[in-house]
């Protein structure tokens, strides 16, 4: 089993920015929802930590507050770009140091938050909007690059 223990602190605080940046990525991709979107993804790490015990590096994670990545970006590009970077970074170093299964796991964590941000506002009359899949597809692709 993967701990913290096994990344420095500038590696840990990617690994756990992956999941907020995917989260802010959908958050942004259209307007409208933010209040429902960030609580959305609250609600993702408090039900990740209901499910304890099934995997120590995600265990880990969850229970660490979500940090966001501070970097300002000029434009809404800037930002995507930015954060599919810090995700295919953050996936890379779980895959250098965790087992397949927990890779998996993160991977899976990350697209959840992404998932249940686009879900929580409707937006034209879809639950998500175009903008938001196009993200959650940058999202999925980049989890897989590494």
């Amino acid at each position: 089993m993967t701990t913290k223990a096994a990344f420095t602190p500038e590696e840990w605080t990617t690994v756990i920015e992956g999941p907020t940046s995917a989260g802010m990525m959908v958050v942004t991709a259209s307007r409208g929802g933010t209040f429902r979107e960030t609580f959305a993804m609250s609600k993702a790490y408090a039900e990740a930590r209901s499910e304890h015990g099934q995997s120590e590096l995600l265990d880990q994670i969850v229970s660490t507050r979500p940090k966001a990545d501070h970097t300002r970006a000029h434009s809404p590009e800037e930002m995507r770009e930015h954060a599919l970077a810090l995700i295919r970074e953050a996936v890379g170093l779980v895959a250098a140091k965790a087992t397949p299964q927990e890779l998996e796991d993160y991977r899976k964590f990350v697209l959840t938050v992404a998932d249940k941000v686009a879900a929580a506002h409707r937006e034209d009359g879809q639950d998500v909007s175009s903008p938001e899949a196009d993200a959650i597809a940058a999202i999925t692709s980049a989890l897989h690059e590494s």
